[in-house]
Parts: C-alpha cells; sequence; structure tokens
C-alpha cells in the first residue's frame, strides 16, 4: 500500500472517529439535563461566536464554494447581514470595539497587542460582560482574548466569571493555554485549539443554572497559519484554510445541537461574524482589500443574527450596519443597562428584526498602519470617501514596520452600492458630498482624545505627491516632477 494511501486511510479514520467522541460526550450532557431543562425565561441567552480573520466571502451563505452546512443553515434560520462591517481592520482594535461599542481610539487599543504589551485596552471600558453580569447574567469568554494579557487586563477582570482560552494571536509565542489567571500549558497544542474551545463551551452550555447566559466565544482560526486538528486536517480541498473553516463549523454545529438538547435553542440569540477581513488567505469577496486595509475588504465581515420568534428566517439585510452596534442592539434585547461613556454605534433593532432602513449615519475608518490608528476615511450611507492611505502593498497588509500615513492630494470618493470594490473615483462628480463628509470627519474628531485629533493634522499637513494616481499607495516626490512626467490639469 502507498504512503499517500496509509496517510489518508489515517485522515480519514480520525475525521470520523474524532467528531463520534463528542457527540457521545454531548449526548451524555444532556441525558443529565433531560429532566431538569429550565422553562423559558424572560431574558434570551446570547452566544455571540468570533472567528479570527475570517473573510467576508468564505461561508456559503456569502458566495463561497468553501463546504459551511452548519453556517449556511444559521443563516436560513435568521438574518444574513450584506453590509455588515468591522469598526477596525486588525485584531485589538475590532475586539475592543466590539465589547464596548467605542472605537478603539477612545478605549486606546492599540491595533494589535503583542505579549506582554504594555498597553491594553484602558480600565474605565466597560465590556459586554459588564452589562451582561450586572444584569445576573453567567458571563464566559472561550478562546482568543487580545485585549491585555497582563493582571487586570484578562477577561475575569473585565466582567466575565470565567475565561477558558489563549491570550493573544496564534502566531505569537509562547501560546499559552489560561483558566482564569491561571496558565494550564506555558505553549500549548495549536492544532487542538478549535476543539478545545468546542469541548469547553459545551461544558458551559449544558450546566443547569436558573440564569441566563452569555458566552462569548472567539476562535482563533483561520488567523494564519491557520490549523486544523487531527480529524479536519487534509480534508478540506481549499487547502490549510479550509481544514480551519470546516471544523469551526463543525463546532457551531456541536453548539447548536447542544443548545436544541438542553432545551435552549429557541430562547438564545445566536451571533456570528468575524473581527476583520481575510490576511494572506481567504476571500474577501466582491470588495476590494484585505485585513490591515481601509478599503472594505479589510472591514466587511460575515455577520449572521439568529432569534426564532424575533428575528425572521431566510432575510437578507441589506442596512449598513458595524460591530460598533452589536452592544446597543443586545442592549435592547436583553434589557441591559446604558453603559457609563458615550458609544459610537447604535441600536439596529428595526434592520433585524423589521428590515427596516436605518437613518444615514456616518462611521469613520481607521488605518492600523505604522502601529498607530489613523483616520483615513469616511462613509455615510453607501457614500464613501478616502481622504489618506499608508505606504506599502495597496492590495493586502504584506508589509511589516515603517508604514507611514500620508493624505491623498484629492479625497476620493465612491459609492458601495453602485462600486463595492472602490473602483471607481467620482469625487469630481459630487463636490457637496466630498465637502459634507470632510466636515463630517471634522465633526466628529472633536469628541475623540486629544491624541487622535493631533495625528490628523499632522497627517493633513503632510500630502502624498500630486501625481498619486486615485486607488493608489502614495506617491512621495520630493522637489518638481521629472521632464518626462505629465499629468492631467485637474491634478496639477
Amino acid at each position: 500500500m502507498s504512503n499517500n494511501r496509509r496517510d489518508f486511510l489515517k485522515s480519514l479514520t480520525a475525521s470520523i472517529l474524532a467528531p463520534a467522541v463528542s457527540v457521545e460526550a454531548e449526548a451524555s450532557a444532556s441525558q443529565r439535563l433531560h429532566s431538569t431543562a429550565t422553562p423559558q425565561r424572560k431574558q434570551p441567552n446570547v452566544l455571540l461566536m468570533i472567528c479570527d480573520d475570517l473573510g467576508y466571502g468564505d461561508l456559503g451563505s456569502y458566495g463561497s464554494k468553501l463546504p459551511t452546512p452548519t453556517l449556511d443553515h444559521l443563516a436560513e434560520e435568521g438574518v444574513r447581514c450584506a453590509r455588515h462591517n468591522a469598526a477596525h481592520p486588525i485584531c485589538s482594535a475590532s475586539r475592543a470595539a466590539l465589547l464596548t461599542g467605542r472605537y478603539a481610539a477612545r478605549s486606546h487599543t492599540p491595533g494589535a497587542l503583542f505579549p506582554h504589551a504594555k498597553v491594553a485596552m484602558a480600565r474605565e471600558e466597560q465590556t459586554l460582560a459588564n452589562l451582561f453580569k450586572a444584569k445576573g447574567y453567567r458571563t464566559h469568554a472561550i478562546g482568543k482574548w487580545h485585549l491585555g494579557d497582563e493582571a487586570g487586563y484578562l477577561p475575569t477582570d473585565r466582567g466575565f466569571d470565567s475565561f477558558y482560552g489563549v491570550p493573544y494571536s496564534d502566531d505569537m509565542q509562547p501560546l499559552p493555554l489560561m483558566r482564569n489567571g491561571d496558565t494550564l500549558e506555558s505553549d500549548t497544542d495549536r492544532d487542538e485549539l478549535t476543539p478545545r474551545y468546542t469541548e469547553e463551551a459545551l461544558k458551559l452550555l449544558t450546566q443547569r443554572a436558573s440564569e441566563p447566559f452569555f458566552l462569548y466565544l472567539a476562535y482563533s482560526y483561520p488567523h494564519d497559519p491557520a490549523r486544523g486538528s487531527k480529524a479536519f486536517r487534509g480534508r478540506s480541498a481549499f487547502g490549510a484554510y479550509g481544514d480551519a473553516v470546516e471544523e469551526i463549523d463543525w463546532s457551531v454545529g456541536r453548539l447548536m445541537d447542544a443548545l436544541k438538547r438542553g432545551g435552549q435553542h429557541d430562547d438564545t440569540i445566536v451571533l456570528f461574524t468575524s473581527d476583520h477581513g481575510p490576511w494572506f488567505q481567504g476571500s474577501p469577496g466582491n470588495t476590494r482589500g484585505r485585513k490591515g486595509s481601509t478599503f472594505e475588504g479589510g472591514v466587511r465581515v460575515p455577520f449572521l443574527v439568529r432569534w426564532p420568534k424575533h428575528v425572521p428566517a431566510g432575510v437578507t439585510c441589506e442596512a449598513w450596519t458595524s460591530h460598533l452596534d452589536v452592544l446597543p442592539t443586545l442592549a435592547k434585547w436583553c434589557s441591559l443597562d446604558t453603559p457609563r461613556l458615550p458609544i459610537d454605534g447604535s441600536d439596529v433593532s428595526a434592520a433585524f428584526l423589521h428590515q427596516k432602513t436605518m437613518e444615514e449615519r456616518s462611521v469613520l475608518y481607521f488605518s492600523p498602519a505604522g502601529g498607530r490608528e489613523m483616520v483615513h476615511g469616511i462613509r455615510s450611507g453607501p457614500w464613501k470617501l478616502r481622504v489618506a492611505q499608508g505606504t506599502g502593498e495597496i492590495y493586502i497588509n504584506d508589509q511589516g514596520m515603517g508604514r507611514e500615513h500620508y493624505l491623498l492630494p484629492q479625497p476620493e470618493l465612491y459609492n458601495l452600492e453602485s462600486d463595492p470594490m472602490e473602483g471607481f473615483d467620482i469625487a469630481d462628480r459630487h463636490s457637496d458630498v466630498v465637502q459634507r463628509l470632510l466636515a463630517e470627519i471634522d465633526r466628529q474628531l472633536e469628541s475623540f482624545p486629544d491624541t487622535t485629533r493631533t495625528q490628523y493634522a499632522e497627517l493633513r499637513s503632510r500630502p502624498a505627491s500630486r501625481i498619486t494616481p486615485p486607488g493608489a499607495a502614495p506617491r512621495i516626490q520630493h522637489g518638481p516632477l521629472p521632464d518626462w512626467a505629465w499629468e492631467p490639469p485637474e491634478r496639477r
């Protein structure tokens, strides 16, 4: 027998047996619960699942050929959001905004925290977990945290009753597996993260308790280097990235089965999303750019909402929504208190529950290039104005240190309804929209910390060369143009 055939049979055997073990464990837990299932509660449970670097085009319900049957079924049972963006195109900043409803610049959260970083999300910030806990919810965090790995900044310091997972991304080392504030393994097995997160979540979902729960499950994948466990390695036709996504789909299926067996299937709000666009692998769908970019591909993410008898089934939401809206919307649905600090998101219940058109709102775009959160643009409804761009590769975040921000010689305007790829600058056709959005950037920045306003003022004093074409990385030209260079009169 050839080695390839032996490897195939071993992989096939593992892929069949590993899920079976989990199903047996779930069945046993279900039997213990069967006679003690609690009646439907007034306050719904909440299961919020977020992937790391999953692209807008990576699910079947968003046009992918990658098989994701469980998540596609989740979309059929609820609302699939077509125009939902993360608040930031990079890890820590995006997660801070999701959990607080505030831009990361307000919470002083850097784009991506490294191990033992001396800065983290500000202590005075209130998270979703704080708000749920104040209303009697059991609050649990599982998976990747990435909002501070020092004492005082871990999930159990930010409103969560428990934490099981890793403090930062899978490409950082060593990668400790933690429970609450204790280290279980100094450098954990990255291959087994998804099944271990799943088993931990199943334990929580099958606990007998009178209080509702808020479970924040942050998968570590498909962040590069994407990994699947032994049961899924080599299983996907879409490579290692596909292995990771298909295993996450399997995980979600196990959790949904557990909710159903425990009588909580119809009493739990289920949300599934990603922290931002894909990095080097994966699909940003019909958008331009990837992780780290302020083009839409850096921030557009899949967003699924399931809540039977409240959220309609099989509906596509065309409203412009954001991770910033998650906190105020859940606060409305679960009767949570208003946060102490002003938030940037809005309650979008009308869009999710009734597909109503939302009032046009303005959303800022921040770039993490060069280690700073710098304003690059603004969107109001379908109109997106780009005013700045970082140096380096324009389509992907493929340059390390040394990136700098420059003001574009002319603002670029795109209509995302007719041009989701941001390929046609129409600023010269809509000068009124350009001026309105420029003024809106100034208005919004009035409420931001001094550092954000100062950085934007510095940016405005650092324009790129006027030979920079629309949609391009900044051209840096010192002195007069060379004799051979020609430019149209409107750019002179």
